[in-house]
């Protein structure tokens, strides 16, 4: 599929089915994404792939940890909301995806689940955590921006669908401790990924993009 075709076709899923990837696909994908860029070629991306039943007792893990009122403590600074511009296109995807679950917008309590689920991956058969060493800094972060988005559209190419996810790294001590992760790495975002579940209702979503003119200047 031409690159273009891909990047169309890649959208974020939130709906998966329980089948497998088979393990030589599933290596074959991190081991292509390794060719993606970063800055003097440090390759800072520190990558923790979880599948099958241990994603699952994770999942509930996490789940369990989240609804029991602990605060987040991301490694990395996050925003804790969005303004202006930003903060209508938040609301307008947040829309999409409710009006999609059937979750009204007084609905408090199916507003709340629908948050949740992000620590039950979905429902993705498998998960991949993904950081790099606390002392980097933003330029290092647009590395593993650069990393995620080449392995992404790999999985797209192989008819396996992702959802990114910042909220993951919102509870990294957890996962460090449940998956053995160096207390020097600091988490910045997972992405729960396997086959899309083509029938649930959340991938049915879809988001537009800003016109070009809206936020690229070409200057002579």
């Amino acid at each position: 599929m031409p690159l273009y075709d891909l990047i169309q076709s890649r959208r974020t899923v939130r709906g998966f089915t329980e089948r497998l990837i088979e393990p030589q696909l599933l290596r074959q994908l991190f081991d292509q994404a390794r060719q993606s860029p970063s800055n003097c070629n440090t390759q800072p991306w520190h990558t923790y792939v979880v599948s099958g039943q241990r994603c699952r007792q994770l999942a509930e893990q996490l789940y369990a940890h989240v609804c029991s009122g602990h605060p987040p403590q991301p490694d990395f600074g996050f925003m804790a909301s969005y303004e202006g511009v930003f903060r209508e296109r938040q609301v307008a995807c947040a829309q999409a995806l409710y009006r999609n679950l059937g979750i009204a917008r007084e609905d408090k309590a199916g507003r709340m689940q629908a948050l949740l689920d992000n620590y039950r991956f979905f429902g993705a058969p498998h998960v991949a955590f993904i950081g790099m060493p606390r002392s980097y800094h933003t330029v290092n972060a647009v590395d593993i921006g650069i990393y995620a988005q080449t392995l992404m559209l790999l999985m797209t190419e192989q008819g396996i669908a992702s959802c990114p996810q910042g909220a993951l790294a919102y509870y990294p001590e957890l996962v460090r401790r449940e998956l053995g992760i160096d207390p020097e790495v600091g988490l910045l975002l997972g992405i729960s990924f396997g086959y899309e579940d083509s029938e649930h209702p959340a991938n049915k979503t879809r988001t537009d993009r800003a016109p070009l003119d809206e936020n690229t200047r070409f200057l002579d």
